[in-house]
C-alpha cells in the first residue's frame, strides 16, 4: 500500500506558494554562480550588475511568498501540526538568499582585483556552491510530498558542503603563498569566506529539512 504523505492534501495554493519559494531559490543558485563567473572573467560589468540585480528580484519575490506563506498558515490555521517545520524551514532558506545577495554586493561594491591563477580556484568553489544550493532547492521540494526521498537530497548537500571547504581551504592555501600584498591578499580571504557561507548554510537548512523529514515518517 503506498502512503499518501503529502504534508498540503488539501491545501495545494499553500504548496504551490512553497513549492514556487524553493524554485526561485534553485533559480538564484543558477544567477549567482553565473553572476561570479561573469565578474572573474570581465569584473565589475554591465552583465555582472545585471545578474546582480536578477538575484536581488528573485530574493524580493521569495520574501514576498515567504510573507503569503507564514499568513497562510497562522490566519487559516492550516497544517497545525507542521506548522513550525514549514516555517523554520523557509526562515533559515531565505538566509541563503541573502548571503547570495550579500556577496554580490560586496563584489560590486569593492571591486576586488583577483589575480588570474586565482580565478579558477574562485569558479570552482562557486561551482560547489551553486551545486549544494541546488540540491537543498530540490530536497526541500521533494520534502513537501515524498519525505522518505529528502536522504538522498542532503547527502548531496553535504557531500557539495564538504568539498566547498576543501576548495575554500587550497584557494586561501594559495592567496597567503601568493606575492601578492598582506592587504589584498585580507582582503581575497574575505570573498573567498563569503561564497563558502553560501554552502555551510545550505548544509546547516539540510540538517534541519533531515529533522523535519524523520519526524514526517514516524
Amino acid at each position: 500500500m503506498v502512503l499518501n504523505l503529502r504534508l498540503f492534501p488539501k491545501t495545494s495554493d499553500l504548496e504551490n506558494k512553497v513549492d514556487s519559494f524553493f524554485l526561485k531559490l534553485a533559480e538564484a543558485g543558477v544567477i549567482y554562480r553565473l553572476a561570479v563567473r561573469n565578474y572573474l572573467r570581465e569584473g565589475l560589468s554591465e552583465e555582472y550588475t545585471t545578474r546582480f540585480e536578477q538575484v536581488c528580484d528573485i530574493e524580493t519575490s521569495a520574501d514576498t511568498l515567504r510573507s503569503e506563506i507564514k499568513l497562510a498558515i497562522y490566519s487559516d490555521l492550516l497544517i497545525p501540526d507542521s506548522r513550525g517545520d514549514v516555517l523554520g524551514l523557509i526562515e533559515t532558506a531565505d538566509e541563503v538568499f541573502s548571503l547570495m545577495k550579500t556577496s554580490l554586493w560586496a563584489f560590486s561594491i569593492e571591486s576586488p582585483t583577483i589575480d588570474e591563477e586565482l580565478v579558477p580556484g574562485y569558479r570552482r568553489l562557486t561551482n560547489m556552491v551553486a551545486k549544494a544550493v541546488d540540491e537543498l532547492a530540490t530536497g526541500a521540494r521533494v520534502f513537501f510530498q515524498s519525505p522518505h526521498l529528502v536522504s538522498s537530497y542532503v547527502a548531496k548537500v553535504n557531500l557539495y558542503e564538504k568539498e566547498a571547504d576543501k576548495l575554500s581551504s587550497n584557494l586561501k592555501k594559495q592567496i597567503f603563498s601568493s606575492n601578492i600584498e598582506l592587504a589584498l591578499k585580507l582582503h581575497l580571504r574575505e570573498f573567498v569566506d563569503r561564497i563558502d557561507s553560501i554552502a555551510d548554510h545550505a548544509e546547516d537548512v539540510a540538517d534541519r529539512l533531515t529533522i523535519y523529514a524523520i519526524k514526517r515518517q514516524s
